[in-house]
């Protein structure tokens, strides 16, 4: 392992098992750093596969907040180039853009040929948050539905694989979540108010949720659904399925030699001013 995944092992979040831990926990711990390197690996073997066959494709991180989306996220993207594999998470949209057609602010996230964009939230927004939270006409809903599988379905007919994913957890869990970001100053960010109104409308979100998978979900466009009580075993389980669905295989590389480095008798390098150095505290 290393030092990032050393330091991930000893930190002492809510998730972890604290030093009175089982050996079971301890060795679920172990084994979950383990599996998550091997999968690393395996993620940048996707990578330079996906470049190297200029594939384009498309992940969509959905559920319900607080589920873990971003965590699995971030475990994904840990490893591999910015420049092939990206982030969007688009923000409320702005006057202008809610007067565009609503898969416009999209489009223009969407990869080229040898990139992956994994979406953190999507253009589901529109049959979850918008709907319950009432930023949306019931019009503007019955088009959504009616239009989502065409444009989705003109995604995939330009050669990019689409994968969706929606991130569960049980109403009690949601409750342990935003008590801990609401009492460790390190993740009270995470709590937005849109957050405690999602809590109490649970029902709601769930009502919207299920009419969202009867109208969205198709053979040709399936939603996969990654229970999420237990962080880990849902990054681990989730970034398995991924790598089950895009039939990559390892590129080749050329064997890289190092340079050595040019020297000139004329070079002189200079002093830089100590005022300008930071200072060496550790």
């Amino acid at each position: 392992m290393d030092e990032e995944l050393e330091m991930q092992l000893f930190e002492a979040d809510e998730e972890n098992a604290g030093p009175d831990a089982s050996s079971e926990e301890k060795e679920f711990r172990r084994r979950y750093f383990r599996e998550l390197h091997r999968m690393q690996v395996e993620l940048v073997k996707l990578q330079d596969w996906v470049v190297a066959n200029k594939k384009k494709i498309v992940i969509l991180f959905e559920g319900r907040d607080s589920a873990g989306k971003g965590g699995v996220i971030s475990r994904i993207t840990q490893r591999l180039n910015p420049r092939v594999c990206r982030i969007a998470a688009l923000p409320a949209p702005n006057d202008r853009e809610r007067t565009q057609w609503y898969f416009q602010r999209y489009v223009q996230h969407l990869p080229a040929a040898g990139e992956i964009v994994l979406f953190d939230r999507s253009w589901y927004n529109r049959a979850g948050v918008e709907r319950v939270m009432g930023f949306c006409t019931d019009e503007e809903l019955e088009e959504f539905f009616r239009t989502v599988g065409q444009f989705e379905g003109m995604l995939m007919g330009s050669g990019i694989q689409l994968i969706k994913y929606w991130f569960s957890i049980t109403d009690e869990e949601q409750v342990y979540r935003f008590k801990a970001r609401i009492h460790d100053p390190l993740k009270r960010w995470k709590l937005s108010p849109m957050d405690l109104e999602s809590r109490r409308r649970w029902e709601h979100y769930t009502w919207a949720k299920e009419e969202m998978f009867n109208h969205t979900h198709s053979d040709e466009s399936p939603w996969w659904v990654v229970p999420a009580d237990n962080k880990k075993k849902a990054r681990l389980n989730c970034m398995s399925h991924l790598l089950s669905q895009v039939p990559y295989q390892e590129v080749p590389h050329q064997e890289v030699n190092l340079p050595p480095r040019e020297r000139h008798e004329d070079y002189e390098r200079n002093e830089l001013p100590r005022e300008v150095i930071v200072p060496q505290i550790y």
